[in-house]
């Protein structure tokens, strides 16, 4: 019998981290600079289903929400400021069984979320196939005075007073068009409408600069976020070309106004084999990404090597490790912490969810050992 679950929804899958890093610290740390207490945290949490065999293991309540677990994550806060798509209507719900729920998004999308298999629903339509569908909603992505949040600089200071990094978000220069026209249509378009994306990301990337400007010219902006998850096990689905011809321009209007005024981090969220593409993001002003899934060949110690400096890691600990034995927990911790911790660049944390099946008792040794080599390595190399 299928077990009933009690944490369906993607905010149930939230955790408590508790913020602890305040903003120099921790990009002091990332970029190489400085720092003496190194990072490590969880940076999704887990899949859907794991609470649940985790309470039947005998989890505590502190244990299901995280906040029993101890982690050195950053005050981070985002800046009150919508660069993306502005939304017109509010979804419209066409079906919700023990199965399923089905609704159409503001973009006459049909999204479809399977319960107890997935937190985050999938379309299966997409509004754009050419210039004349782009046209009619390309105002969505121009630039209004709503784009900004009620008091959005009095809330940035208030966290920049009390510690945070401050961050801005682009919409993904693949995921974004993805998002309108689906995977297979947007390659398509790379080479047969090649001047459909490029208005969609000129369009982006001027409403980006405009409220930027602004932002800019009152608050520190520390970290540039970009979503993306463009990979699978064999690789990126679009290749260095594509990415230096269609997405570096609209990447360097927002990096390079930013990183004049002060800003750091460039951080790009993709899942997958990215190897092959790497040097062309890092081309395009990226410094940081996440979450390098070892299963897909993304392993943060060559990859330190290959790159250097150059490009700082989030994640790199393979979550599929925690579904074997303590013997190869550890032999996974002490091979990655040790080399990316003695370089700094790093914040270190399991490479996506935390898969089911993954005991609680497993959980609880690698955050023990976890810890234990960290704070060794931070003996060594700082005696402290």
């Amino acid at each position: 019998m299928a077990r009933k679950l009690k944490w369906i929804h993607h905010a149930d899958m939230a955790i408590q981290r508790r913020p602890s890093m305040r903003r120099e610290e921790y990009l002091e740390w990332m970029t190489f600079q400085g720092g003496k207490r190194i990072p490590f945290t969880e940076i999704f949490g887990p899949l859907v289903g794991l609470k649940e065999e985790w309470e039947e293991q005998g989890a505590s309540p502190e244990e299901l929400d995280f906040s029993a677990f101890r982690y050195r994550a950053p005050l981070r806060t985002g800046i009150a400021v919508s660069l993306g798509r502005m939304r017109d209507s509010a979804p419209r719900l066409v079906e919700d069984t023990e199965q399923r729920i089905v609704h159409i998004d503001d973009l006459g999308r049909r999204m479809v979320l399977m319960k107890g298999i997935a937190t985050i629903p999938l379309p299966e339509n997409y509004p754009v196939r050419n210039m004349d569908d782009w046209l009619a909603i390309k105002p969505r992505y121009q630039f209004s005075e709503t784009r900004f949040g009620a008091d959005w600089e009095e809330r940035a200071r208030k966290a920049q007073r009390e510690g945070h990094a401050l961050h801005v978000n682009i919409p993904g220069g693949f995921d974004e068009p993805r998002q309108l026209m689906g995977e297979e249509a947007l390659c398509y378009a790379y080479y047969e409408q090649p001047e459909l994306i490029h208005d969609m990301l000129d369009t982006m990337g001027a409403t980006a600069t405009r409220c930027l400007e602004r932002v800019v010219s009152e608050i520190q902006v520390d970290i540039l976020s970009v979503h993306e998850d463009m990979a699978g096990k064999s690789g990126s689905i679009i290749g260095p070309r594509e990415i230096l011809g269609f997405i570096k321009p609209y990447y360097r209007t927002a990096w390079d106004l930013l990183q004049a005024h002060g800003a750091r981090l460039f951080d790009q969220d993709s899942d997958g084999d990215m190897n092959s593409v790497i040097p062309a993001f890092l081309e395009c002003g990226v410094n940081c990404m996440h979450p390098f899934e070892p299963a897909a060949g993304m392993d943060i110690v060559p990859l330190r090597e290959c790159h250097g400096k150059r490009l700082a890691m989030v994640g790199g600990l393979d979550k599929f490790a925690l579904l074997a034995d303590e013997r190869t927990i550890e032999a996974e911790l002490e091979r990655k912490i040790p080399p990316m911790v003695r370089t700094r660049g790093c914040m270190l944390g399991m490479d996506h969810r935390i898969p089911n099946g993954v005991p609680l008792r497993n959980y609880r040794f690698y955050m023990r050992k976890a810890w234990e080599i960290i704070e060794r390595e931070e003996q060594i190399l700082y005696g402290s």
